[in-house]
């Protein structure tokens, strides 16, 4: 056994590794930034109809923060972007990170290269017909011999088939008309010119034995690089389930279908299966906190194929299982020195360095939303020197209880019980300490207007009223089919809060900019 330590990378013996150690950004994303940079300064330039070109140290790092929620967050989140984009701010964007439902809209956005640089209503248009379809397809006798194959397919390749791995399938059949060859490393085309911000996908890797209150680790997936934020160790994307030790390339599997990606970003979902198909009637909780207790049951018709599927789905629990590409690797014994890992107080096992790093062979990875609906960690990272996060959601009290460094989040009694579109939180006198824009989907004054400044008439005001909360909510976590009309007023609800509330964005992006040219004098 080797041991690693934290600055693995800034030892030539180590230099030859098929993975990489070190909290730095890899090359390909500081290549990336320097190119992103240029969309932004312009963007800024005319926005605020600048006389003079920005510097570089000028120039601020903004990051768009989502959160999971199905249906609703991939709609919501179109309708966020389309706002940014008619307000020519979504060129100011340098990430997007997601979970859950939110990677379907990400994933299927950078299908297209340029997709920022267009008209979003094509994306937006095939994204309503996909949600407005009837999903009883999914079980079809075509369809399930689809599964069976694909399955048994990837358990040739050296993966290990589970319940997730279907869902994933099904949620291919969900957003698409077909098969979907698309890979995550192929979206590096989407950013080869710096022409649309960077999307991270985030996970978190689990232990059968703990629940995720005692134990999870933030996974981040980048069209880069897939790596374990706690320790610094990350794989090529491309590299990404296949097999290693000792951070060498033993057995390259071929990289997965997105699909199979999304199943386990959004495997907090794959109840929605067994809703689906009427197996899922009791009162349990929908979020356990040991997600691999989540007991699945799979009924498919009567006939071979159902001892087909059986047979290729040999684990049935909601946790995908990937090789550990950590395989080989124990803690340096002054782990706990480094600050980056410390600074993640997320484990009752830090202090216990063999359990913490058992020598699995596989690493079981879930849906965040078991543990926090949140996908910032990735973004907090000091590394990234993020400005300006427009947070499309809350979970804030998350920061304090990790120490990281985030403004302090004051809501009176009233707000908590109606929140308002929009809030701006800062503090110039906590050093890392990012401007957050808190854009939470609330229905307030889109009940009166139309557009902001623009009142409904009478016939108009049923466009306005949206039940986002209520137990019969047609827009509940666990629904996987709208109707027309209720996308379209979640999508327009999405885009006026973004639009009402440009000024307060705007006044953060000049704050940002304020200190920028502060912090250099």
């Amino acid at each position: 056994m080797c041991f690693f330590f934290f600055n693995l990378s800034n030892c030539s013996c180590h230099q030859d590794l098929d993975m990489r150690f070190g909290f730095e950004l890899c090359s390909e994303e500081m290549a990336f930034l320097g190119k992103r940079k240029r969309y932004v300064a312009s963007a800024l330039k005319n926005v605020f109809h600048l006389q003079q070109d920005l510097q570089d140290f000028e120039v601020p790092v903004v990051a768009i923060i989502t959160t999971g929620g199905g249906l609703k967050s991939m709609t919501g989140l179109y309708g966020s972007l389309m706002g940014l984009k008619k307000l020519n701010l979504l060129d100011c964007i340098s990430y997007i990170s997601g979970l859950s439902g939110t990677t379907w809209t990400m994933a299927n956005l950078y299908r297209d290269a340029y997709w920022s640089q267009k008209d979003l209503d094509s994306h937006i248009g095939e994204a309503q017909k996909q949600a407005t379809k009837c999903k009883m397809g999914c079980f079809s006798m075509d369809r399930m011999k689809y599964y069976d194959k694909q399955l048994c397919q990837r358990k040739e390749e050296g993966y290990r088939t589970s319940f997730i791995d279907l869902w994933g399938l099904m949620i291919e059949y969900l957003l698409n008309d077909g098969k979907d060859p698309h890979k995550l490393s192929e979206q590096q085309e989407a950013l080869c010119d710096g022409q649309n911000p960077l999307p991270i996908y985030v996970s978190v890797c689990v232990r059968d034995s703990y629940s995720t209150n005692d134990f999870k680790e933030w996974v981040e997936f980048t069209p880069y690089e897939v790596g374990l934020l706690k320790y610094g160790a990350f794989v090529r994307t491309e590299h990404f389930g296949s097999e290693f030790f000792m951070g060498r390339l033993l057995k390259k599997l071929p990289e997965s279908r997105i699909c199979y990606l999304q199943g386990m970003w959004s495997s907090i979902f794959s109840v929605n299966l067994l809703q689906i198909w009427g197996l899922s009637h009791n009162e349990d909780p929908v979020l356990p906190t040991r997600p691999h207790e989540l007991r699945t049951r799979m009924y498919t018709p009567p006939g071979p194929l159902s001892s087909a599927l059986r047979g290729a789905l040999t684990d049935r629990f909601s946790v995908a299982q990937h090789h550990n590409f950590l395989k080989g690797y124990q803690l340096h014994n002054n782990y706990l020195e480094n600050e980056h890992f410390s600074r993640w107080k997320d484990t009752v096992l830090d202090s216990r360095p063999n359990e913490l790093m058992q020598n699995a062979d596989h690493l079981g990875m879930i849906d965040a939303g078991f543990f926090i609906n949140t996908s910032s960690p990735p973004l907090l990272r000091p590394q990234r020197k993020v400005d300006v996060i427009i947070y499309l959601n809350k979970a804030y009290k998350y920061y304090s209880e990790q120490k990281i460094p985030f403004p302090k989040i004051s809501l009176t009694d009233e707000d908590r019980k109606n929140l308002k579109e929009c809030y701006l939180f800062h503090d110039s006198d906590l050093p890392g300490c990012p401007i957050v824009i808190f854009l939470p989907l609330v229905n307030d004054t889109f009940r009166e207007y139309k557009a902001p400044g623009v009142k409904r008439c009478c016939s108009e005001m049923e466009g306005g009223q949206l039940d986002l909360t209520s137990r019969f909510s047609p827009y509940c976590m666990f629904s996987v089919r709208y109707t027309d009309e209720n996308y379209r007023r979640l999508l327009n609800l999405s885009e006026y809060n973004i639009l009402n509330n440009s000024q307060m964005i705007m006044q953060a992006l000049q704050i940002a900019m304020q200190r920028r040219r502060q912090n250099m004098c």
